[in-house]
């Protein structure tokens, strides 16, 4: 589903507007903003998917603030309504990034097709694409940060395309340390300089390894978490979609509920887990609160790391009582994950090494048509016998 704002100054105007986008029940969260009263997006809030403008007499600033936006997210998607629709007027609207004009008095059934028409759009693949891939721990210590960053790699080469994995981990990152980089700027430089922040910034900011893979690194002091909130999160993330064919978000162990709203704007959500008890306990859970906020199924992906062939029959009971299939299982092999985080390098090897095999496996599932049928995708791993 997807967010949407209303933008205007009359409240009971916008208060219609939004009340009938909420009917459309093409929507998880639509709000209202007004930038007489302040300005808009604040540092660090997310762009939504929808923008209505409901034009006063003298629109300039509304036009400017779309202009702003089309900057920010190139692929929102603005709409603006007045109670006039003189030809200059809708020429200004256009050159500003506003995408469709729809005269006033609005009405519930035009406002719903205004929306099946973007619905349409996006469907068509004319729409923005969604590039976000976010990786989450069922709970700490099963490896969510080397699934990131060696997913990371494989996507990188396997597309040839500009990767960014964003280290979003809680209260440390992890990212730079599992690939020996020592990067000049962080996360709390993006969120710092969040009203400056563009996608030209944001490449000034990243840090590139050798295998094509570029990284924003995480926290280095548990302390600096004071200042990022999940606005401020949603923000940078917004603008690497920009920038990035593919963003990659490691996430960490994080409450599926309170961070809706930057899962919301992801292709796909990959919840690492162990074949224990505590782990599988848990992320039972979080695909629960995942589903109660409006999370589709086709969003989530299991993906079991450390796995050896004698869990089969504990994750088929998991997979039949969850009524879903594990996408990935990744073979259990500490020898060679040791070394690598040692190391300080990404996992490497030959089309006969089982773990890289299923990771470039995994990275080749993720860059596929996100609203292909879970049941139709070949699950990762099953097919390797040789673990340690």
């Amino acid at each position: 589903m997807l967010t949407a704002v209303v933008v205007g100054s009359d409240r009971s105007s916008t208060g219609a507007l939004r009340a009938a986008l909420q009917d459309t029940g093409m929507f998880y969260s639509v709000r209202e903003w007004d930038l007489l009263a302040e300005s808009r997006p604040l540092p660090g809030e997310a762009i939504p998917d929808v923008v209505w403008l409901d034009l006063p007499r003298d629109p300039g600033i509304y036009f400017s603030f779309a202009a702003r936006l089309r900057q920010l997210r190139p692929g929102v998607h603005i709409v603006a309504c007045s109670a006039t629709a003189e030809p200059s007027l809708l020429m200004q609207a256009m050159r500003n990034g506003v995408q469709e004009f729809i005269p006033k008095p609005l009405s519930a059934e035009m406002v719903r097709e205004a929306m099946l028409r973007f619905a349409d759009t996006k469907a068509g693949g004319a729409a923005e694409p969604e590039k976000v891939i976010v990786v989450m721990g069922s709970k700490g210590g099963v490896g969510t940060s080397t699934v990131a960053v060696n997913l990371g790699v494989q996507l990188a080469q396997i597309t040839k395309k500009r990767v960014l994995l964003l280290d979003f981990g809680r209260p440390l990152g992890h990212v730079s340390l599992l690939l020996d980089l020592q990067p000049r700027f962080t996360l709390r430089d993006a969120v710092e300089n969040l009203e400056r922040l563009d996608q030209h910034f944001l490449s000034g900011l990243v840090t590139r390894h050798h295998t094509g893979l570029e990284i924003l690194a995480g926290a280095s002091h548990p302390e600096e978490w004071q200042k990022f909130s999940l606005e401020a999160l949603g923000g940078v993330a917004s603008v690497a979609q920009g920038g990035f064919d593919y963003v990659l978000v490691d996430a960490g162990v994080v409450d599926p509920s309170e961070w809706s709203p930057i899962l919301h704007t992801a292709r796909s959500i990959l919840l690492v887990a162990e074949p224990t008890l505590l782990s599988l306990w848990t992320l039972e859970r979080h695909l629960t609160t995942m589903e109660t906020v409006g999370l589709g199924a086709s969003a989530a992906h299991i993906v079991i790391n450390r796995w050896r062939r004698n869990d089969d029959n504990a994750l088929r009971n998991v997979e039949e009582r969850l009524h879903r299939p594990i996408t990935a299982r990744l073979p259990n092999d500490y020898r060679q994950v040791s070394e690598s985080v040692t190391q300080g390098m990404p996992l490497t090897g030959s089309s006969s090494n089982p773990l890289v095999v299923c990771y470039r496996q995994l990275a080749s599932e993720m860059i596929k048509d996100p609203g292909e049928s879970a049941e139709s995708r070949q699950p990762v791993g099953s097919r390797f016998a040789s673990v340690r």
